[in-house]
């Protein structure tokens, strides 16, 4: 089983490369977050719940962007708001607990006020972390607070981008009994943040290759599932 140093020192080999990428994408996408103050109060059919990558400016990401764009239109009939999550995700790879704990209180904070609300979570590598965390799956990079047992029939599908959870072999699908019918993992061939491979490139082509795509048509078809 890797360490979480090792898995680090793999995640740091692309630093620049990701941020200089992420810079580059983020400046021409729209911003998302938090529900507008006017719309905050209100109660979606579905919410979109998504964990950027390490060095990536607070936001949806450059994964969570265009996958929050093509989730709401696959769902046309149905409010999708968007939530990125709240946390550092430094380098370090030590905030991935902070964003699960953010993800979790989010998830329970909704939930409690809406009763008729499906979620989708998601993350991108930390972000991927976060998640898993934060449902319960066990990571290299310490615990934080889990979505309660009793708000799991509410996460209709959990999609995940270049998860670190494959350098131990894993995926939250394969380690989750509560989730693993409802959680589909992304990894690039040659990533070396969730395989072994040794192409920095390959790491950040979730934007243009066909794993979005794929994730919106699990996602979309396990909410309407979910509201049938």
């Amino acid at each position: 089983m890797p360490r979480s140093t090792d898995i680090t020192r793999r995640i740091g080999i692309g630093g620049t490369l990701l941020v200089a990428a992420a810079a580059s994408l983020i400046s021409t996408a729209p911003a998302a977050g938090a529900a507008p103050a006017d719309t905050a109060a209100a109660c979606p059919d579905v919410q979109l719940v998504f964990a950027r990558g390490s060095g990536e400016v607070p936001g949806l990401g450059i994964v969570g962007d265009p996958l929050a764009t093509k989730l709401k239109a696959a769902l046309p009939s149905k409010t999708v708001d968007t939530y990125a999550v709240d946390y550092d995700a430094n380098w370090s790879q030590k905030t991935a607990p902070d964003g699960a704990t953010d993800i979790t209180r989010v998830v329970t904070e909704i939930s409690a006020r809406c009763s008729d609300t499906t979620f989708v979570l998601g993350g991108y590598s930390q972000g991927a972390s976060a998640t898993a965390i934060a449902l319960g799956v066990p990571t290299d990079f310490g615990v934080g607070e889990v979505v309660p047992e009793a708000l799991a029939p509410r996460i209709a599908a959990v999609v995940t981008f270049g998860d670190p959870l494959g350098m131990r072999k894993q995926t939250i699908e394969q380690e989750s009994a509560l989730y693993g019918d409802r959680a589909k993992t992304y990894c690039t061939d040659g990533d070396p943040v969730c395989g072994a491979g040794v192409n920095v490139l390959a790491h950040l082509s979730y934007v243009v290759n066909s794993s979005i795509p794929d994730a919106v048509t699990f996602a979309s078809s396990k909410v309407l599932a979910s509201k049938n």
